[in-house]
């Protein structure tokens, strides 16, 4: 009898333990480290749930404010070495701007393949395939930036030469541009650190640290160019430190994630599957970016020869006009990771509403950001040059392509609609032709005819081919749309 009394006696003592509630911190511990894990994905945007235009511009605005600080770090750049080193180092940093553009445009392109890889396993809760994804993102950023490194040490004077540059600034540009390229490895590290990161919607943290890491490049412009007196060469050395430090800190950052997104340097390694992946959305991104900018090239020959006093005001139309570009090429971005995810969860429905508001907030800023450039021009324009000559060439240029810069940044969205859902080859095909085709057999037929043979002629390419390959781009997303929805259907039906 002692064993069926022995048996109740623990049911009596559990009873007062849960009628008192004495020892309730177990679910207070757990509350509590709910708290602390809410917290740390506060950086984070769910972006397959829940409003859209809102997590949108959570999203796009910190970007617009990365964009704009990276140009006025760029122009801090110019104003250091043109105030205090000469005009002759001020021509070898600024000839080397457009090849180091055409070089880093390939590269640049594959981060935005590990953006929309990294986004869609994240979006379809894939840990393991979004860890590979990291790893292999992050050494594909490491050899990239070697390689460049590299070809910018062994090339950077013959390339200089093939580009003809003016013989009495060709060593000072060599100079700069193999200094610079010792930062190359650290600006492949944070551009790809940062496309992890905006996959998950966190574009807060890469603002952070390209803000620090911009304050740092300006003092460190200031102390090597006045103090240290390195003329150019401290111009690039202090944009390769700063390169660095937000190298450094965006690594940190992935380290001490605790998501998918986690970086762990002993398991770097490529993935073939990844890296595959990487480069089928990634590659055409960065041809398309490469021919772009050859195209660029021959459009600026072409204005080159209606003089200095043109040349002079289109280059400083062109560095407004680059605010408002990367003000839309925030929503550009948002698009390509709100698609990618809303395709990884398979809600392929809500891809509509993420292109309407794309659509709509690029506008918007292209709209009003480009009235802006106008009514405001001759006072912006007079920033650059006190010349009314220069002035008046400027306003020509954003007469025509400021006002109608808004139908590039839809054009663009329609493309990141198109790579978010996986497809990147055939817009970098309808872009080449409806865009740098276009324009190179206008500049080779229609501006050649002496009563077309006008500036404002060569400027009219930019809209008018806006409107075509954007015409090009909706028709291919239909197109795509249809597909991907008919995939889902059958999925269901199996």
């Amino acid at each position: 009898e002692e064993q069926p009394e022995a048996e109740p006696e623990p049911e009596k003592e559990e009873k007062p333990q849960k009628e008192q509630k004495p020892e309730r911190p177990k679910p207070q511990i757990d509350v509590s480290l709910d708290d602390m894990e809410e917290e740390k994905k506060t950086f984070e945007i769910d972006m397959v749930r829940g409003p859209v235009l809102k997590k949108m511009l959570l999203f796009s605005l910190p970007l617009m404010c990365s964009s704009i600080l990276q140009l006025l770090f760029n122009a801090a750049d110019i104003i250091v070495v043109g105030r205090f080193a000469g005009d002759n180092s001020l021509a070898a940093v600024g000839s080397n701007t457009s090849l180091i553009t055409l070089m880093t445009n390939l590269f640049v392109g594959l981060s935005i393949g590990a953006n929309v890889t990294a986004a869609r396993y994240y979006g379809a809760k894939r840990e393991r395939e979004l860890k590979e994804t990291v790893h292999t993102a992050m050494m594909v950023s490491l050899v990239s930036g070697v390689l460049l490194t590299v070809i910018g040490q062994i090339g950077a004077k013959q390339i200089l030469i093939w580009m003809k540059a003016p013989e009495e600034v060709l060593n000072l540009a060599a100079l700069y541009l193999r200094v610079y390229f010792f930062g190359m490895t650290g600006m492949m590290i944070y551009n790809f650190g940062s496309a992890i990161l905006r996959a998950v919607g966190d574009t807060r943290r890469p603002l952070y640290f390209l803000a620090f890491s911009g304050v740092v490049n300006i003092g460190l412009n200031l102390f090597f160019v006045i103090v240290m007196k390195l003329d150019v060469a401290g111009v690039g050395a202090a944009t390769a430190v700063s390169q660095w430090i937000s190298a450094a800190l965006i690594v940190r950052c992935l380290i001490r994630e605790r998501s998918g997104i986690r970086l762990i340097i002993k398991d770097l390694k490529i993935y073939r599957d990844k890296l595959s992946a990487i480069f089928r959305i990634g590659l055409p991104a960065g041809v398309q970016g490469m021919i772009f900018s050859l195209t660029n090239v021959l459009i600026q020959a072409s204005v080159n020869s209606f003089g200095a006093v043109i040349v002079a005001g289109n280059s400083a139309a062109a560095n407004i006009e680059s605010f408002i570009y990367f003000a839309m090429n925030a929503f550009y971005q948002a698009t390509i990771s709100f698609t990618s995810q809303n395709v990884g969860a398979r809600r392929i429905k809500r891809v509509d509403k993420i292109i309407t508001r794309g659509e709509m907030c690029v506008l918007a800023v292209g709209v009003i950001l480009g009235l802006s450039a106008v009514t405001f021009g001759r006072q912006l324009l007079g920033i650059y040059s006190p010349s009314e000559e220069v002035v008046d060439a400027g306003m020509h240029r954003l007469h025509i392509i400021a006002l109608t810069y808004a139908l590039c940044g839809a054009m663009d969205v329609m493309v990141g609609a198109l790579r978010g859902m996986g497809c990147s080859l055939i817009p970098m095909i309808v872009s080449l032709i409806g865009v740098c085709g276009l324009r190179i057999v206008w500049i080779l037929t229609i501006f050649q005819v002496p009563e077309y043979h006008t500036i404002d002629m060569l400027f009219f390419t930019y809209p008018i081919t806006w409107i075509i390959t954007l015409s090009a781009h909706i028709v291919t997303f239909l197109i795509v749309r249809k597909r991907l929805r008919e995939r889902a259907v059958a999925r269901l039906l199996d």
